[in-house]
């Protein structure tokens, strides 16, 4: 169980030494679960780093001391565009940070190995390896191209991160992925008492899976067009359908990433953060093997009638994205296809097919009429990039069900078989 300690400013009182050799791939020891699900130090390769000691490498780049803020009444903000958004946001950019090292040799093979001589390098050499781990899951199953990426997001470390609708104080316990400013966020931790959320790689994963969804169902736009457009509006249906299915998939793929962990696939991989704490609900609720999950008619009004503040106030975007995970995580293990399903629905992000087009291409679509984007949509972008019949049955099956999309929005060429009908677990609310 890893405990707050005292700290002191980032950046400027880790020991000083000869730095060390930066090639990658470079070993170092990091803070990672292991097969009995214990936080220990574990021995690995860092394969895209560049700068060790500042932890710059091609999948991000760790920035210390940063300060956001996010005010509503701030003249510059108001005036702000797109281009020139992340400028006023930012009010401090920080500076490189840097991580303290003791070499030691591997008993086995003899080889120099860096182990963190602090608790603050510990948890950004973690930090980046976690990066790395989500990159690679992207990568490899979901099978992002490689320019998608480009540019490495900066991770801004343990910054001041203010909003001051919510409060004047800077925020804790959080990991972000902001479009805005197109990086990571890691904050400080208050009240987990647990493992830090940068230290937990399903969390990193989840948060990367953001990253990706802005790079490819947003086209990369740090001010998403289609969210901004249709968050000025009220009722904001498209903008609930988007940020819903954002958390949804963003779950899913957590995930996903823990199926390449040594201790295995993990439903309820917020618990090693969150149980046990003030925080302890977040696990049950957000627990995908939970097969008992319905759609309500509450909560199908809300997403359809209200405006995204109202929606997003209460967290109901969460709610609906645990559906959308939990529906994807029952189709993919009923029919043992889950690496395949995560990468169909990468797939479906980005994508000019007339004939199956992608998330951000409907979003064009019907850019002018938001009411057109529902639930049904993205669901019928996932689906047509499903090219097993046995996995794409599956999931009309489970979104039917959980979602309780009207069978006839989903039922057509490329879509769901005529003999997908739905399940039995939920009732109807219609």
């Amino acid at each position: 169980m890893l405990r707050t300690v005292t700290t002191a400013a980032v950046g400027l009182t880790l020991a000083a030494g000869c730095a060390p050799d930066s090639e990658a791939p470079v070993k170092v020891s990091v803070l990672s679960r292991s097969s009995n699900g214990q936080y220990v130090p574990t021995q690995v390769e860092l394969t895209t780093i560049e700068d060790v000691v500042g932890l710059k490498g091609s999948v991000g780049d760790l920035q210390g001391g940063a300060r956001i803020v996010i005010d509503a009444n701030d003249p510059a903000l108001q005036n702000a565009t797109a281009d020139t958004v992340a400028e006023v946001l930012l009010k401090n950019t920080g500076y490189d940070v840097k991580a303290s090292y003791i070499t030691q040799k591997d008993a086995k093979t003899g080889e120099d190995v860096l182990w963190p001589a602090d608790f603050h390098s510990w948890n950004m050499v973690t930090s980046y390896y976690n990066l790395e781990r989500a990159n690679e899951y992207f990568r490899t199953v979901a099978n992002v191209k490689g320019a998608s990426f480009d540019p490495a997001p900066t991770l801004y470390y343990f910054p001041d991160f203010i909003q001051t609708q919510v409060s004047k104080e800077p925020a804790r316990d959080n990991a972000i992925f902001y479009p805005v400013l197109q990086a990571f966020m890691v904050l400080p931790f208050d009240k987990i008492q647990r493992a830090p959320l940068p230290l937990n790689a399903a969390v990193m994963a989840h948060e990367y899976s953001h990253l990706v969804f802005n790079r490819l169902a947003y086209a990369g736009q740090n001010l998403p067009v289609s969210l901004s457009n249709w968050s000025s509006e009220s009722p904001s249906q498209g903008a609930n359908v988007l940020k819903s299915f954002d958390e949804g998939l963003a779950d899913y793929h957590a995930y996903g990433a823990t199926c390449r962990s040594v201790s295995g696939c993990d439903p309820r991989f917020m618990a090693t953060s969150f149980d046990g704490g003030p925080y302890a609900g977040v696990t049950d609720a957000r627990d995908l093997s939970r097969a008992d999950r319905c759609m309500s008619a509450l909560l199908w009004n809300r997403l359809q009638q209200q405006d995204v503040g109202t929606f997003s106030s209460d967290g109901a975007e969460y709610q609906v994205g645990t559906l959308i995970a939990t529906a994807l995580y029952q189709a993919g293990r009923s029919t043992g296809q889950e690496a395949q399903l995560q990468r169909d629905i990468v797939s479906a992000y980005y994508d000019t097919d007339p004939e199956k087009p992608g998330i951000y291409q409907y979003t064009q679509q019907v850019i002018g009429d938001q009411t057109l984007f529902s639930l049904a949509v993205p669901a019928a972008a996932i689906i047509s990039h499903i090219s097993d019949l046995e996995l794409r049955k599956a999931v009309c099956n489970e979104f039917m069900d959980h979602l309780r999309i009207p069978r006839e929005w989903l039922i057509g060429p490329s879509l769901c078989p005529a003999s997908a009908a739905g399940g039995t677990t939920c009732p109807n609310i219609f």
